[in-house]
């Protein structure tokens, strides 16, 4: 039985090397299955990916999600209440820790994988590979227009509306698209490393100038009664604000010690969870019930200025982050595998500029040029965010647990784990539909 175990293991690795074009590492031991990640050995290459260390992984990941996730947080806060919200973000805090730990094991289970598509293909197929491929493309591109508008909204700010706005829109977009042309992460480290600190400081500044001019008469409450519709559509905010799992597969393909990628999820979400609740409580108790959203409109204009001018440090790495991802995963998909990908071949250069170009001026021509961005944007996050951050990890737990530790039976001795991953399935799919269709309501 053992032996034919191992047989089974070794054919569905074989089909799963195939069909992402991996290959059976030459350091593996006789009899294992070993397969090398995306980048392979880069001894000899020219373009080296494996490069970046935990840490600046981590600053990748809270730059790209603490950026515009904090901002909605305290309006959220006013409509359900102090309890509930904080209640709610440290709940899906300790959440997206556990969903991230599941994508990290299937990772290093899977070390071929480099994106959601490839995760998608070993689950379900060349159409899971697609559907998992397009939402992430789709995801990452409305990510950079709603960077974009940021960007745009906090030049206005601070020129006090001294150009067009589609000028300034204009103006980021390129700056954008700049800065996401390095072929490698490791050419925005510290990028990363400064969006991280920028978007912290922004945060701080806006807690003190809240502070330092507390609304008079302001109402803050405890609980507020509201309706499903009302309440949900406000804790979009916190359940989006941790969307950023999207990304972490191609971030750990290129770590040069993937092992490590648990300390930088645990760095991010404890951040991230400590710094949102911290930053809706103190905002919404100097603010009030009519705290905007983003909350930097609701601060007296010298402040806001000066928030949203650290901010804009962190809108504009971000939105290159982004555009860097959704270039990235259609750029492998081409290349994978061949000299293109490790070489300075004039084709590979052409495609990758042509590659981050598009998508960042796609978002561009949407944020612009659709008077309906925000609502789209509402409706992308309910329809790949859910699943990307939350349901989909419930899946990788399934499928490695089915296939790697004994089948059903497997299933069955690890009774609280299924249970687990069945119900993070279940609530991925209630995020999903629940927040597609307040989003959608809130056009209609």
């Amino acid at each position: 039985m053992a032996a034919a175990a191992t047989v089974d293991s070794k054919a569905e690795y074989t089909s799963t090397e195939v069909r992402l074009g991996a290959l059976p590492s030459e350091n593996a031991e006789k009899g294992a299955v070993l397969l090398e990640d995306v980048f392979g050995d880069e001894e000899d290459h020219d373009i080296r990916y494996k490069t970046l260390s935990w840490p600046f992984v981590a600053a990748f990941m809270i730059a790209e999600i603490v950026s515009n996730g904090m901002l909605t947080l305290p309006n959220a806060m006013a409509v359900v209440g102090i309890a509930p919200s904080l209640i709610l973000t440290i709940f899906l805090g300790v959440f997206a820790l556990y969903t991230a730990k599941l994508l990290i094991d299937f990772k290093l289970n899977h070390p071929e994988v480099h994106n959601m598509g490839d995760a998608g293909l070993i689950m379900f197929g060349p159409i899971g590979r697609e559907i998992f491929s397009i939402g992430t493309i789709i995801f990452a591109v409305f990510a950079v227009g709603s960077e974009i508008l940021s960007g745009q909204l906090a030049l206005s700010m601070l020129s006090n509306n001294g150009l067009c706005a589609v000028v300034f829109l204009a103006i980021f977009s390129a700056a954008i698209f700049v800065l996401s042309l390095p072929r490698t992460l490791s050419g925005l480290n510290w990028l990363g490393f400064l969006s991280a600190v920028f978007i912290t400081i922004c945060g701080f500044l806006a807690m003190v100038g809240a502070g330092a001019n507390p609304v008079p008469g302001r109402v803050v409450v405890a609980t507020v009664p509201t309706t499903f519709y009302e309440a949900f559509l406000a804790i979009t905010g916190p359940v989006f604000s941790y969307a950023g799992h999207f990304m972490f597969f191609i971030l750990i393909s290129e770590m040069r010690k993937p092992q490590d990628a648990m300390k930088a999820a645990w760095v991010l979400q404890g951040f991230s969870t400590a710094f949102y609740a911290v930053f809706s409580l103190v905002v919404y108790v100097y603010v009030g019930s009519t705290v905007a959203s983003p909350a930097l409109l609701s601060l007296p204009p010298v402040w806001s200025k000066i928030a949203f001018a650290m901010g804009l440090v962190n809108f504009l790495i971000s939105g290159a982050l982004y555009a860097h991802v959704a270039a990235k995963l259609v750029f492998v998909r081409f290349f994978r595998r061949s000299r293109h990908v490790y070489s300075h071949t004039a084709l590979g250069w052409t495609v990758w500029v042509a590659l981050c170009f598009v998508s960042t001026a796609i978002a561009f021509v949407f944020a612009t040029a659709v008077p309906i961005f925000s609502y789209l944007a509402g409706i992308t996050a309910s329809l790949f965010a859910s699943w990307y951050t939350y349901g989909i990890a419930g899946f990788f737990w399934l499928y490695d647990t089915f296939h790697l530790k004994g089948g059903a039976e497997g299933l069955k001795r690890r009774w609280f784990g299924t249970l687990l991953a069945v119900s993070t399935v279940l609530a991925g799919a209630f995020m999903c539909i629940a927040g597609t269709y307040v989003s959608a309501k809130v056009r209609a």
